[in-house]
């Protein structure tokens, strides 16, 4: 399942993260690549555990956090610090899955990467190309986004950035491990997350067929839930 969450971040939030993004200092971006997608990366990326990619990076879980749709998609169980890209004219990434197991460097943190999500932190008409393209057995999609919008899909989605022409786009990216492996699982669980919220909108939280559904969802959450 591929999703896309608008305004995950204020136009006034990305503001003050491109302040404090466009000042720092930026390194080759296969410094955190795994081996087969630095064979094809060109970019540039904040240092892992930098002072401004933790404040941004901080900022970002908090968004998280109070964002009620991304925990119904995600069911987080724990997600990786954020990262954070820059491309130039030139710049893209060619096709790859991102590795299973993501630990940060220097700890013993450590998580499945069920999930893979890219929030864009510049406006889609500052820069040409630089389209994520992710593809699924229901073929190729695209995402550019507004800056604060996020996209999230499955982490084991072949992807690929087109080059950038024009301007420069500026992204953070992180992988979640979700407390439901399984996408078409994880996917059921949104559909029915949403269709009861809608349901008891409706007819309030203690309509009987409100609370049946709830019940079978906690049920299934319970049978198929690592955490």
């Amino acid at each position: 399942m591929m999703l896309h969450l608008p305004a995950v971040l204020s136009k006034q939030q990305v503001a003050q993260c491109r302040e404090v993004l466009d000042a720092a200092q930026w390194v080759d971006g296969n410094t955190n690549s795994s081996a087969q997608s630095a064979q094809a990366t060109r970019n540039q990326q904040l240092p892992e555990g930098s002072t401004a990619a933790r404040a941004i990076g901080d900022a970002i879980q908090d968004a998280l956090g109070r964002n009620a749709r991304f925990f119904s998609a995600a069911l987080p169980l724990k997600v990786f610090p954020p990262l954070f890209n820059r491309y130039s004219r030139g710049d893209g990434v060619g096709t790859h899955v991102d590795n299973a197991m993501r630990q940060l460097r220097g700890t013993n943190f450590r998580i499945r990467s069920d999930l893979s999500a890219t929030l864009f932190l510049a406006e889609p008409d500052t820069y040409d190309g630089g389209e994520l393209c992710i593809e699924d057995t229901y073929g190729m999609h695209r995402a550019k986004l507004p800056a604060g919008d996020l996209v999230l899909y499955p982490a084991s989605s072949p992807h690929r950035l087109s080059p950038v022409t024009r301007g420069v786009r500026v992204a953070s990216f992180f992988w979640i491990e979700s407390m439901v492996r399984d996408d078409g699982r994880r996917a059921t669980l949104f559909q029915l997350d949403h269709d009861v919220q809608t349901l008891s909108a409706q007819r309030g939280l203690n309509d009987a067929t409100v609370v049946s559904l709830t019940g079978i969802y906690h049920n299934l959450l319970r049978r198929w839930a690592d955490a």
